[in-house]
């Protein structure tokens, strides 16, 4: 007959084997969407109550880069700087934002791809998504927008959600230096580098396009850039030539976007 310690044992190997297995088989992931409910409501209970959301928009940019760059851009920024906090999940990305009017088409709308929806839609779609992680645990909602066009909408947003949250642990956040850096903080790097206004740019140009280079290559048309003509404004190209363009130039402003952020949302989020 077996002894009782032994049947213990024997019970607690088998427990602690199940338990590393199914530690084993949750994802290595900050992305909810790879997660399943499960996983999530326990690491809310963990402490990772910081969810990201992050926007881009579908939109031209010129004809060397394809109309999914700020969703892909901030997809990758977004589980960075989530994996720099450690305490964050990254939502799905809103790929639909305001991008002009069609009828007639106005703005990035003239250009085919490019998808547009008004700004109240907009709101009511982040807010929404706001409203949903608060109902599951989530304490702070970073809103986190890769595009110039809708900025005061997320303040916004933000602005109508804290008043409603006010006395309570909720949060909503809009980290000024995320688009700072990415915009004219990155462009001040890029000038100390020696390149000049009219190459940055400020839509699809140098500068836009090494950042895109440095996330996902494969959405430059590299070659066409560099040994096609210079493009402007009716190619979809603002102020800037994308043609010395490097994944190189990219990461620097990826290294920067991402150490700013996170400082910022740390500092933002403390003794919470």
């Amino acid at each position: 007959m077996r002894h009782p310690s032994l049947r213990a044992f024997a019970f607690a190997m088998l427990l602690f084997a199940t338990q590393a297995s199914l530690a084993q088989s949750t994802p290595k992931t900050v992305s909810l969407e790879d997660l399943t409910w499960t996983e999530i409501r326990d690491q809310v209970r963990a402490g990772k109550t910081t969810i990201i959301i992050p926007i881009g928009g579908t939109e031209q940019s010129g004809p060397g880069i394809a109309v999914g760059k700020h969703n892909a851009r901030v997809d990758y920024l977004s589980q960075k700087i989530a994996e720099g906090l450690g305490n964050a999940l990254v939502a799905p990305v809103i790929a639909y934002v305001p991008e002009g009017g069609y009828a007639p088409p106005t703005s990035h709308m003239r250009f085919p791809g490019t998808i547009t929806i008004s700004d109240a839609a907009f709101e009511q779609m982040l807010e929404s998504a706001a409203q949903s992680f608060a109902a599951h645990g989530f304490h702070t909602i970073v809103l986190l927008g890769d595009h110039g066009g809708y900025q005061k909408d997320l303040d916004l947003v933000a602005a109508r959600l804290n008043k409603a949250w006010a006395g309570s642990r909720l949060r909503a956040i809009v980290p000024a230096a995320y688009y700072q850096t990415s915009s004219e903080g990155y462009a001040q790097m890029l000038r100390q580098r020696g390149f000049r206004d009219d190459e940055i740019g400020t839509h699809a140009g140098l500068a836009d396009t090494s950042l895109q280079l440095a996330v996902a290559p494969q959405m430059v048309r590299l070659d066409r850039l560099q040994h096609g003509p210079r493009l402007g404004p009716a190619d979809g190209v603002y102020g800037g030539d994308p043609r010395k363009a490097s994944a190189e130039l990219g990461q620097i402003g990826i290294d920067a976007i991402v150490l700013h952020t996170v400082d910022a949302l740390r500092k933002e989020t403390q003794g919470r």
